[in-house]
């Protein structure tokens, strides 16, 4: 089964005079809805997007696996256990925050950033928090992330491009850039696809494009 989330369909957020927008996948903070909590482990998939200077101040984390994609610009990342980069585009960041983590991201580069932020339950609460930047990540890889229970793949494609969807329980792709077709549908950039038990499936590219991909099994998660 596939179920198709279009971009234009996403909850508002941020703060425009802060220089903050957000966008939504689910349910998410004033934007309750009861039918859109979570696909598997995954629970937010928001695009964002910070003017220069602008950020999100110092705030907690407790038993959420937060993943970050960077599309435009630099985010600078700092939190409670010292850690302290810079995550260009490109690159992949990781943080558990388990047991209970603060972090501090903001747009400290003279140019407009924007990333994707997705955030999964863990199989299991507590633990410590860890923290990684994959550099230059490599089209295809699968990124483990093992207290979630997940993978993620970043697909890029040139014009005329193919990539096979993994054979997961639970498959969501979102589209960071172009266009691609699954099955019958098209999706563009901001759209995503919640992919349940399907087979044989690949995303074509007609003009190029990226994609980022996670593969999920169906082991209950925490909460």
């Amino acid at each position: 089964m596939i179920q198709v989330r279009r971009g234009a369909e996403r909850y508002r957020g941020g703060d425009d005079d802060a220089g903050i927008e957000s966008l939504h996948a689910f349910s998410f903070g004033p934007h309750y809805d009861p039918d859109n909590l979570r696909f598997g482990a995954l629970v937010a998939c928001n695009e964002e997007r910070l003017a220069a200077g602008a950020g999100f101040g110092e705030h907690p984390h407790r038993d959420t696996e937060i993943v970050t994609w960077v599309v435009e610009g630099e985010l600078t990342h700092r939190d409670s256990t010292g850690h302290a980069t810079t995550v260009r585009p490109g690159d992949l960041q990781r943080l558990s925050s388990a047991g209970g983590v603060r972090h501090i991201e903001r747009n400290d580069g003279p140019a407009p950033l924007r990333f994707v932020q997705m955030w999964l339950t863990p199989l299991a609460p507590g633990g410590e928090p860890e923290y990684e930047v994959v550099r230059q990540v490599a089209d295809g890889t699968p990124h483990p992330l093992p207290r979630a229970g997940a993978a993620l793949r970043v697909c890029r494609l040139g014009a005329g491009g193919r990539a096979a969807v993994p054979g997961a329980a639970r498959v969501y792709v979102h589209v960071v850039r172009g266009e691609v077709r699954l099955g019958a549908e098209r999706l563009e950039a901001g759209d995503a696809a919640r992919i349940s038990d399907a087979e044989g499936l690949e995303l074509v590219a007609p003009a190029g494009a990226e994609c980022l991909v996670w593969e999920m099994g169906t082991e209950p998660v925490y909460g």
